[in-house]
């Protein structure tokens, strides 16, 4: 069993293309550095099979929670992501983070299963810098549009601490309202112009659409347009649409002028192959130039989080 699921990482690993300005290894053996804007730390029934990656078909190529973490980072440390903004239940987080606490940058997960935290307690956490994003807010999930009332003093703490926001847009797996988790999942809670008033609201938070805000384009594009502090992040999307589709949306937004607002994101929820196959979206859109590619990759979100390049 271990070696298929070896073989079956090192096939997904075998379709990243081979230029070294872009991401392959170069002369000094390491690829250029990534940064995984939006990567979960979540766990697996140990006891059931693993659910089926929705693109290659295959089951998940971990089969336990440990290997999930374990093969995840060692995607991470592959593809030389050097910094992965990762959400999930806290005590799953947390042993990501010791795993590699230089890796992991630790947030607050908000879905149908994750309550809102009580806001002292984040506030303590935040100071004590054991949390450092506010994200991922999955608030489609629990019936909530990214402009309910019940987030304005989360909002504003984040704004006050100065730490980054990531929430959740665009749309779910077919049948998600249906599905017992999600009753009050709606398509129309994701829609990207329902975060104007937050933003009119707080002006120095740093907030980013999750899943680039698809299919909502023209949305997207008007947002962006408006308010130049909003970044997205091209999460799940680079893997799990159509190739065609996912690089038509992608041109659209960089023909469109925001190529440097744009941020890697893998959103490997129980696929660890899918890091690979979140990286082969970006670097197979022929049409970006180098330049563009490393934006996307590494230099936006270096300067969204205000990290130090070294």
């Amino acid at each position: 069993m271990q070696r298929l699921t070896a073989l079956v990482f090192l096939l997904v690993l075998a379709t990243i293309p081979s230029d070294p300005a872009v991401g392959q290894a170069g002369a000094d053996g390491r690829r250029p550095p990534i940064i995984d804007m939006h990567l979960h730390a979540f766990r697996l029934d140990d006891g059931k099979p693993p659910a089926v990656n929705p693109v290659t078909g295959q089951p998940s190529t971990a089969r336990t929670s440990a290997e999930l973490r374990d093969s995840s980072l060692a995607a991470l440390e592959h593809y030389n992501i050097v910094k992965a903004v990762t959400s999930g239940p806290p005590e799953t987080v947390g042993q990501w983070y010791e795993a590699a606490p230089d890796r992991i940058i630790v947030g607050v997960h908000v879905d149908e299963a994750n309550p809102l935290p009580d806001l002292e307690k984040l506030r303590a956490e935040i100071q004590a810098g054991r949390v450092q994003f506010l994200g991922e807010l999955a608030l489609q999930y629990r019936g909530m549009a990214p402009n309910d009332p019940r987030m304005e003093p989360y909002y504003a703490l984040a704004e006050e601490m100065d730490i980054p926001v990531g929430i959740h847009t665009g749309i779910a797996p077919p049948g998600t309202p249906y599905d017992p988790c999600c009753p009050h999942f709606r398509v129309t809670l994701g829609n990207p112009i329902l975060v104007e008033e937050v933003l009119i609201r707080h002006p120095r938070l740093r907030l980013y659409l999750m899943h680039g805000g698809a299919p909502y384009l023209q949305e997207t594009k008007a947002i962006l347009s408006v308010y130049p502090q909003v970044y997205v992040d091209l999460a799940v999307i680079d893997w799990i649409l159509p190739r065609e589709e996912f690089h038509s949306y992608l041109r659209e937004l960089v023909v469109a002028g925001f190529g440097k607002r744009l941020l890697f994101g893998s959103d490997q929820m129980v696929w660890p192959e899918a890091i690979g196959m979140a990286v082969e979206g970006i670097e197979s859109a022929d049409f970006l130039t180098k330049e563009e590619k490393r934006d996307i990759f590494y230099n936006n979100a270096v300067r969204f989080l205000r990290l130090d390049r070294k």
